[in-house]
């Protein structure tokens, strides 16, 4: 026979709380790109998506022209979003640029050294080849920086 009542009903109601926000916490520690605790964002894209001048063809899959598209992800402390504008031609990014806007502190100071990491990286390379993890020691912006290019690649194919 099994006692349920051994333990107060409180009790392992608090322990399994208690259990759940210690996996929460170590989650925001590892170097993953995704909290299995937290709502999976989903990345919106921007509404002003202009063409390249003369609004050329890529010879590609993808139309030449820059794109703009928002990535969410998550944190221990927030939701955060980064603004990303790529510039292809012949399928090829060109140009980057990203935008922050951190609610947390620890927030601004890696979305700083990801903004300042992420043209080495993707500059130069095809857009279905872009794959970023960690940039500069920000793991976490990586995953919404990937979530906008995603956007992106469903508003450039041509």
């Amino acid at each position: 026979m099994i006692r349920t009542t051994a333990v107060p009903r409180p009790v392992r109601v608090g322990t399994a709380l208690l259990g759940v926000a210690g996996i929460v916490t170590l989650a925001g520690c590892s170097g993953g790109t995704t909290d299995a605790a937290a709502p999976a964002p989903a990345a919106s894209s921007a509404p002003s998506t202009s063409a390249a001048a003369g609004g050329s063809s890529s010879s590609g899959t993808y139309t030449d022209g820059t794109y703009e598209a928002t990535g969410q992800y998550a944190t221990p402390e927030s939701v955060e979003t980064v603004d990303v504008t790529l510039t292809l031609a012949g399928d090829t990014v060109t140009d980057v640029t990203v935008t922050g806007d951190p609610q947390a502190a620890e927030s601004r100071r890696y979305q700083g050294e990801f903004i300042g990491g992420i043209k080495d990286e993707v500059v130069g390379k095809k857009l279905d080849e872009i794959s970023v993890s960690k940039v500069a020691g920000s793991s976490l912006t990586s995953g919404g920086f990937m979530k906008a290019v995603d956007a992106i690649k469903s508003q450039a194919q041509a």
